[in-house]
């Protein structure tokens, strides 16, 4: 007889990985997996469940045997976009020591392939609000890597967790010494810095016009902040004076 998969994250029984894959492939929608391809080019082992679902999923594992779950997902195997992100989340909100947290930490960033995970991971990495200055020390390998999503990653969490009166400085000199060429490292870049220019238009402003941000991660920098419903309109007329004094 058939196994019954459950079909209700409140039922969820137990955090193996088969049953979480039969689950998934269960809530897969086809025109969900579309609409997130198009956003997603050349990621294609996208089965397509919605994210709300992997985030309530993730939650009801990370209050079961996250352990064993995670555990499961350490031999290699072939993942799903959608088991990669699972794994993620749990990451993020399971009950466990920072320095436990942190050790996860290290062996998923490898997988991270795009940028839907990568932001996903850290955004859910709260933990980091009461631990700055140690999740700070951590990510410095990552700002050097070679690695365009390992970049990115350092990139995210930093936009996330470190745009406040004291980190704000220290944010924009880090993101001025990115320099990889990938284009989620710079994009992630120009929209880190747009975000501290929403919290502190006058010092982000004073870093654009140092030319500590050149290329075309400047220009999308511009381009983020006129485009962002955070900003106002006298200063993105300033920001639209800059752009023209680039382009001459």
């Amino acid at each position: 007889m058939a196994r019954r998969v459950k079909t209700s994250v409140t039922e969820w029984p137990a955090a193996r990985r088969e049953e979480v894959r039969a689950w998934l492939i269960l809530h897969a929608q086809e025109d969900y997996r579309q609409f997130a391809a198009s956003l997603l080019p050349g990621t294609e082992n996208l089965l397509g469940v919605r994210l709300p679902l992997l985030r309530r999923l993730a939650a009801r594992l990370a209050k079961e045997d996250w352990q064993g779950y995670l555990a499961a997902c350490a031999f290699p195997a072939e993942e799903s976009f959608e088991e990669t992100m699972l794994q993620g989340m749990v990451i993020g909100c399971a009950p466990m020591p920072l320095e436990e947290r942190l050790a996860y930490t290290t062996a998923f960033v490898p997988k991270i392939d795009n940028w839907s995970v990568c932001d996903s991971f850290c955004s859910g990495w709260k933990a980091a609000r009461e631990n700055k200055a140690v999740v700070a020390a951590f990510l410095e390998p990552y700002w050097r890597s070679e690695r365009e999503f390992d970049v990115r990653f350092a990139v995210v969490m930093r936009l996330f967790y470190y745009i406040d009166e004291e980190s704000a400085d220290e944010t924009l000199a880090l993101l001025a010494r990115v320099n990889h060429p990938g284009y989620y490292a710079w994009m992630a870049v120009a929209w880190a810095v747009s975000m501290v220019y929403a919290a502190f238009p006058e010092r982000t402003e004073e870093f654009l016009r140092s030319g500590a941000l050149t290329g075309e991660p400047y220009r999308k920098t511009l381009q983020k902040i006129l485009e962002s419903r955070q900003v106002d309109g006298r200063a993105k007329a300033r920001i639209r004076a800059l752009r023209e004094e680039t382009d001459c």
